[in-house]
Order: structure tokens, then sequence, then C-alpha cells
């Protein structure tokens, strides 16, 4: 619904979805209790997953960047940053270069076997 149209339960009922979402991702690591396989997803990634599956996130890049509901953004700049709470902005930036390297180092493969096929050609 459009602000103008939602009642003042409505705006409650978000305001409190966000804080749950806030509250649950705030909750801190219990190294004792998270006991898994070396490479095993830890419960605040799991609850990521679920976040992501749900189409929460989508939703919060929704309340994020849209104009009408900037009385959101510290509630979705706070979930943000626990989402990435225990990530290193190091990690972060390599992970993307990774990707992006790869993906080139792909691409000048294939043109490279194109190339081949041509001048055989």
């Amino acid at each position: 619904q459009d602000w103008e149209q939602r009642q003042e339960e409505d705006t409650l009922l978000i305001e409190r979805i966000l804080l749950l979402v806030r509250n649950v991702l705030h909750v801190p690591p219990d190294p004792a209790e998270e006991q898994g396989v070396d490479g095993d997803a830890s419960v605040h990634d799991r609850v990521l997953w679920a976040l992501h599956i749900s189409g929460m996130d989508d939703l919060l890049k929704f309340l994020a960047s849209a104009q009408a509901e900037q009385q959101w953004a510290l509630h979705v700049l706070e979930i943000i940053s626990l989402m990435f709470r225990d990530q290193s902005p190091e990690e972060l930036a390599a992970l993307g270069q990774g990707q992006a390297a790869a993906e080139h180092g792909e691409d000048t493969r294939e043109l490279e076997t194109l190339r081949q096929r041509e001048l055989v050609e």
C-alpha cells in the first residue's frame, strides 16, 4: 500500500517486523553451540539465507531506495549493518574481484579459442 493509504496499524506492523528482523540478526554468535563441520554455515548465515529465500532482502532494498519510505531508513541501515557484521571489507572486496577476474579469464579463453578457429579456417 502507498503511505497515504496505510492505517496506523499497518505502520506499526511494518515497524515491528523490521525490529524483529533486526533483533534476530543482533543475536551474538555462540561458538560453543555452533560446533559444526568446517565449512558448515553458521546460524547467522542460515538466517541470512532464509531471509533471502523469503524475499525479505528485496523488500529491504525497496525500503532503502524508495523515496516515500524514508521513515524506515535507519531500521534498514541497521539491519544491513547486522547482515554484514561477520564480514571484513577486504574479504568482500576480494570476493567480488575474484568472480570478475574468473569471468574475465573465461571470456578471454573463449575469444582466444574463437580466434584460433578463425585462423585455422
